[in-house]
């Protein structure tokens, strides 16, 4: 039985997620500290719907893998010899290792099996076989189904380019919900950009929503981001589209000044343009979401998607990934182009960052309700609510 606080809290979200945008509110702050919310959203959240772990350039050959983690569960995804695409359990069917350890397997990589390194039990990779024990050594003198024994399977969709995965066998199909998205990201050809770099921020002190939200509304640019982001792209310029169920996106036209922007050290703002843009993609930023973690910050030489994926009630990773075109990586300046795009999103990240502990801290003090209301721009947190409410209350009239 759900004891009071979680109760009340899920009523509270059920009474929000129905209020019109005009009226919109902000979640109660226990949403965002309260342990056995996180657990609910755990299970039928991140177990419970489709995620981003990847992009499909990062297993673009045969027998290339990546390791990756969803809902807390230790994937691996592979290319098999026919180049059809795998979402694999790393857990090793004997005595529970981690097949990849982080300690001693890279990220990515390639391979013709999986070796789990403690007692070198081997799994296949090919086909239908995919995750079935192939070899355990010394095992003749005992009894057990061999064929029986393989690694769990996920359910594996390519969205855009984009690795999903869904521990939910009862969870509908991913792409007939992102219909409406697709076409708005159709020019940027995210399936045909390659990785340019990744990076992480690990044991984030927030509330994984906090960082969620902070990273789907333009509104805190002229706060948080007055020196940097709303030079380029002023929040206030910011038109949110009218969507609804699991996604959002919104865009932001270049100040008229952009152009005569540049980093401190002169770097170029701009690197190889993303083949096939129109004027529209040109001129400005788009910013798309996925419910629940996903957002991507879509630029005319370059896509950045970020994911946040918690790690307990008050903290969490940022996971970010930069897309580039193809070509980028042959021009003899895609070096420091990287080294500046990298300093560049560290700038904004640390200015990310300043506001998402701050939120949190305000937040731990278990605050009265806000009595505030989103500005325009913050349909997107809107959004996210009726989202949240269908996927932890059931309640009618919210997105599932």
């Amino acid at each position: 039985m759900l004891h009071d606080t979680l109760h009340a809290l899920l009523t509270e979200l059920a009474r929000i997620s129905a209020l019109p945008l005009e009226r919109g509110e902000t979640l109660p702050a226990r949403a965002y500290t309260d342990e056995a919310f996180h657990r609910l959203e755990h299970d039928r959240v991140f177990r419970g719907d489709w995620l981003c772990v990847g992009h499909v350039d990062q297993v673009a050959r045969p027998g290339d893998y990546l390791r990756t983690d969803a809902a807390g569960e230790p994937l691996v995804v592979t290319r098999d010899q026919d180049g059809h695409l795998h979402a694999l359990s790393r857990v090793c069917r004997h005595r529970f290792m981690d097949i990849l350890p982080p300690e001693t397997a890279p990220e990515q990589g390639s391979l013709e099996r999986l070796m789990c390194p403690y007692h070198t039990w081997t799994y296949r990779l090919n086909g239908e076989y995919a995750g079935q024990l192939a070899g355990a050594p010394m095992m003749s003198k005992v009894d057990f189904d061999r064929a029986a024994c393989r690694l769990p399977r996920y359910r594996l969709e390519v969205w855009n380019g984009l690795l999903m995965v869904c521990a939910a066998p009862e969870a509908p199909p991913l792409a007939p919900q992102l219909t409406g998205l697709a076409e708005r990201l159709a020019p940027y050809g995210l399936a045909d950009l390659v990785v340019a770099y990744t990076d992480r921020w690990d044991g984030v002190p927030a509330n994984w929503k906090v960082a969620f939200e902070n990273g789907s509304e333009n509104y805190h640019h002229m706060g948080t981001h007055a020196g940097t982001l709303d030079v380029l792209v002023p929040g206030k310029d910011t038109v949110v589209d009218e969507s609804d169920g699991r996604w959002f996106s919104m865009y932001t036209p270049f100040a008229a000044d952009a152009a005569d922007a540049a980093g401190e050290d002169g770097a170029p703002m701009v690197g190889t343009l993303i083949p096939g843009l129109g004027a529209r993609q040109l001129s400005g930023m788009t910013v798309a979401g996925v419910f629940p973690n996903l957002v991507m910050a879509l630029l005319p030489d370059s896509v950045t998607f970020v994911r946040w994926v918690p790690t307990g009630p008050v903290t969490h990773d940022a996971l970010v990934t930069v897309l580039v075109p193809a070509h980028a990586k042959r021009q003899p300046e895609f070096e420091a182009y990287v080294e500046a795009s990298r300093r560049q999103f560290e700038v904004i990240q640390n200015e990310d960052l300043v506001a998402v502990r701050g939120v949190q801290r305000g937040l731990a003090t278990d605050p009265a309700p806000s009595g505030g209301r989103f500005s325009h721009l913050e349909r997107p947190l809107w959004q996210f609510q009726r989202y949240l409410a269908g996927r932890l209350t059931g309640a009618a009239g919210s997105a599932a």
